[in-house]
């Protein structure tokens, strides 16, 4: 049980943990809070879209069923869309037992029950882009992202990984996610048990010189673009360029630094913030 995070500290969470982020225009105020107080929460929900044209459905709902349907929309090539906060569309009624396992993180879940839980009220929903046919493949990026995403909120959280269900475990009325949660939890739990060890160590300053050729920098690259200090035109990738000392310097300023503080190769303060993940 938990309060849930400030929109802020929430999407600070997900970029920690590596999570690429599109924040769409007043994510941070779309809710259904009018319609009751969002938490205490006790985990995160997992949902396929089941359709096409899921950014806008997502973000906007039906004439039934208002939006914004979920806190973030996870596209097949891993970026999460961050469409509203709070109470959220998502989840429906649902079982009590269910709940009351996920309360106290046990690590098999009952049989849903009767739907007599609000399920809005109690969990962060994410929807992941998918027919939920059983035929559409998941991509591994988007895989990686519910993986990095749930592994962010429970982290924050202090919660494991037996915090994060799917829909078609809190109801009988649903199907999805179409992928065995069971394995996603594994994921979770092993990014979560990694703790600190899951970041790249700093390879020391003389490691960024021009020309420098290394999978760690197409990942430094990754972290820049996601904290919205990418200067990239094309990229970025394994090689380290003008691009990349410009998009650094960028993480800098961001962090504080002026002057020649600023100056695009990364010190170990500042990379230990940045948290770039290991592969």
């Amino acid at each position: 049980m938990a309060t849930p995070l400030g929109a802020d500290a929430f999407a600070r969470a997900l970029r920690g943990e590596g999570v690429v982020v599109s924040e769409h225009a007043n994510w941070r105020t779309h809710s259904r809070n009018h319609q009751g107080p969002w938490g205490p929460v006790h985990g995160v929900m997992l949902h396929h879209t089941a359709g096409t044209d899921s950014l806008r459905l997502c973000r906007d709902g039906t004439a039934a069923l208002p939006g914004p349907l979920c806190v973030g929309l996870i596209a097949k090539d891993g970026t999460v869309h961050l469409l509203g906060y709070g109470r959220t569309n998502h989840a429906g009624p649902g079982s009590a037992a269910v709940l009351e396992a996920v309360r106290r993180e046990k690590s098999s879940l009952p049989v849903p029950g009767p739907d007599t839980v609000d399920g809005n009220a109690r969990f962060y929903g994410f929807e992941i882009e998918n027919a939920g046919n059983g035929r559409e493949p998941y991509p591994s990026a988007q895989l990686a992202a519910v993986e990095r995403l749930s592994a962010a909120v429970c982290r924050a959280h202090g919660w494991s990984a037996a915090s994060v269900v799917g829909h078609k475990e809190w109801t009988r009325r649903k199907i999805d996610p179409s992928f065995p949660m069971d394995g996603m939890r594994a994921r979770i739990a092993a990014r979560l048990g990694l703790g600190p060890a899951s970041y790249e160590p700093f390879p020391g300053a003389a490691f960024f010189v021009p020309g420098r050729r290394s999978e760690l920098i197409t990942a430094v690259g990754k972290r820049l673009v996601a904290e919205g200090c990418g200067r990239y035109s094309t990229g970025p990738g394994p090689v380290w360029t003008e691009a990349d000392v410009l998009s650094y310097a960028a993480w800098q300023r961001k962090l504080g630094y002026v002057g020649t503080d600023a100056d695009g190769i990364p010190g170990r303060t500042s990379w230990d913030k940045l948290r770039v993940p290991r592969a």
